[in-house]
């Protein structure tokens, strides 16, 4: 049985800054009770996991992103067909919508936690800049695991 809690976290360790979601899930593991917590970690999404979105209660993606303001963005997410819906590579959005789809009920409460990357080539490792912002989103996490409910993280939501 999955635990109510998944937190997955996608990237390529091998492209730079694109390894920031694995590696915001190796401080989770190194630093949070996980009880009630289920870690997830792939190169990318695919339309196979929305079926890990059944039986949760709460889902948190990790991502990077050249779209954030500050460190990192935090962001409900709703289920929506978008360009990447028939591409190998998903969105969060369109992984909810699969799951909308297959399961003919809404998904659990999705959030998207986006951590500002600067670099993503091919065999850089994680860049200084990254590596900040990495340090910002860990402490908001540890904010979010304190508190696994959806009016809680409701209350976080970027502006």
């Amino acid at each position: 049985m999955p635990k109510p809690v998944l937190i997955f976290g996608y990237g390529n360790l091998s492209r730079g800054d694109d390894a920031l979601g694995p590696l915001a899930l190796a401080y989770i593991e190194g630093h949070a009770d996980l009880a009630s917590v289920d870690l997830l970690d792939d190169f990318q999404l695919q339309i196979e996991h929305a079926l890990d979105l059944e039986q949760r209660a709460l889902v948190l993606f990790v991502d990077a992103s050249v779209n954030c303001n500050g460190a990192f963005a935090f962001a409900e997410l709703a289920a929506a067909k978008d360009d990447s819906y028939t591409t190998h590579a998903m969105s969060p959005a369109a992984v909810l919508a699969v799951y909308q789809t297959i399961k003919h009920q809404p998904p659990p409460p999705c959030f998207l936690l986006s951590i500002k990357g600067e670099r993503f080539e091919l065999g850089e490792g994680l860049s200084a800049e990254a590596g900040g912002h990495l340090a910002e989103a860990c402490q908001f996490l540890q904010r979010l695991l304190a508190d696994l409910d959806v009016a809680a993280w409701r209350c976080l939501l970027s502006p």
